[in-house]
């Protein structure tokens, strides 16, 4: 199939509602019938606003997320109509991509 891999940036402590940004994005995938997400922990990053990000082995509050998935173009469009439509800022990266699973016929 060929799609986009999407990847999304965010931290721990970012809300939207009762859910962590990665909560959100992950539940908004399934409800579009997105077959994976996966959620990263990082150990540190900075973004735009130029502040270091880490965990720290007693506050993981500000710990850097990647949310990860491969979609289908139509997917890719109506789950940016999703976050528009909530009003979130989220960076994301956006790769053209060919994806599928092996030993399928």
């Amino acid at each position: 199939m060929q799609g986009y891999q999407l990847t999304f940036f965010t931290q721990q402590t970012r809300l939207h509602g009762a859910l962590t940004i990665a909560e959100w994005l992950t539940a908004e995938a399934k409800k579009l019938g997105i077959s994976g997400v996966t959620v990263t922990a990082a150990q540190s990053g900075y973004g735009r606003d130029g502040k270091l990000h880490s965990a720290h082995f007693f506050d993981l509050a500000a710990q850097p997320m990647e949310v990860t998935m491969a979609v289908t173009t139509e997917k890719s469009d109506l789950l940016f109509e999703k976050i528009a439509a909530e009003r979130l800022k989220i960076f994301y990266v956006k790769t053209p991509i060919e994806f599928g699973v092996t030993g399928e016929e």
